[in-house]
């Protein structure tokens, strides 16, 4: 098999990986996959993109390997496939989620000439599909460069978050808001439920309005979660949003017990918002505490 110096591997052609790949079909060089189902191969290979049978295979073609598999150990499993055929020099890209120490621990095992970077991916197969996604890039700035432009046909976000692990550590604090916020939908839910409202329409006010505002993404602006000066411009439009929630948490909390409804994230909310914020809490919170 001939190397290609622009080419790059896939592994792992599951709902996201598949729709990966298949945005590198078009790009420069193109792209070889493999994965345990032939049914995404032949998909992928109808396309254009070229097939090999081994995962070893693909330290002999390409320059970067993307990982897009389901867990550590079959993300390990394919790098010890990789290590086996003694690349000269080859970068891994796993973009599957994994535990924080995993992306320093394949690196640590890698022979040389094998390098890993974690760059796992934010928005879902709709992003993927899409070549939407957010990819969060840990590792070398000589590593990074490596990866940047072919990740760019994958996602329209593509970011170095600092060493290798960074990564990691970035998509798992951006999952925590992502299900906690699912949490406190479903709390939301049942507020909704007990109160009357419709909650579909509920979802469609939701969706609309996070759109226009950026959801809770809107806040997160300032590069440290100490507290806020008075003289800072983040001072006033923080102060804006708790004295909203705070009056708006108040209230929610005030209907849920007419109703007799738990709403255990929403008090937490009212007392942490301010803290959170870098703000004193006002008299509202103290008193709902």
């Amino acid at each position: 098999m001939t190397r290609h110096s622009r080419a790059v591997g896939f592994v792992g052609l599951g709902n996201i990986g598949r729709a990966m790949a298949m945005r590198l079909v078009r790009r420069p060089g193109g792209v070889w996959v493999h994965d345990v189902a032939a049914e995404p191969v032949a998909e992928l290979t109808a396309a254009g993109a070229g097939a090999v049978s081994t995962v070893t295979d693909l330290a002999d073609c390409v320059d970067l390997v993307c990982v897009m598999v389901r867990d550590d150990g079959q993300v390990q499993d394919v790098v010890d496939q990789l290590a086996a055929a003694a690349p000269r020099d080859l970068v891994v890209a796993v973009h599957s989620t994994v535990a924080q120490h995993t992306p320093v621990t394949l690196e640590n095992a890698a022979p040389r000439g094998l390098r890993i970077v974690d760059a796992p991916v934010s928005g879902g197969a709709i992003g993927a599909a899409a070549g939407s996604l957010a990819i969060m890039v840990g590792g070398s700035e000589h590593d990074y460069q490596v990866c940047a432009e072919p990740l760019s046909w994958m996602g329209s976000e593509v970011l170095h978050a600092g060493p290798l692990g960074a990564g990691t550590r970035m998509k798992l604090a951006r999952n925590l808001l992502h299900f906690v916020s699912f949490t406190a939908a479903t709390e939301a839910q049942r507020l909704a439920e007990a109160a009357g409202v419709d909650l579909t329409e509920l979802g469609r006010v939701v969706r609309h309005t996070d759109s226009v505002t950026g959801g809770p993404g809107a806040i997160m602006h300032r590069d440290t979660t100490s507290a806020v000066p008075v003289d800072d411009f983040w001072f006033g439009v923080f102060d804006h949003v708790r004295n909203l929630g705070e009056k708006d948490l108040a209230s929610a909390l005030e209907l849920a017990e007419e109703l007799r409804v738990e709403l255990p994230l929403a008090r937490q909310a009212l007392h942490d918002l301010a803290a959170g914020l870098g703000l004193a809490a006002s008299d509202t919170a103290e008193s709902q505490a």
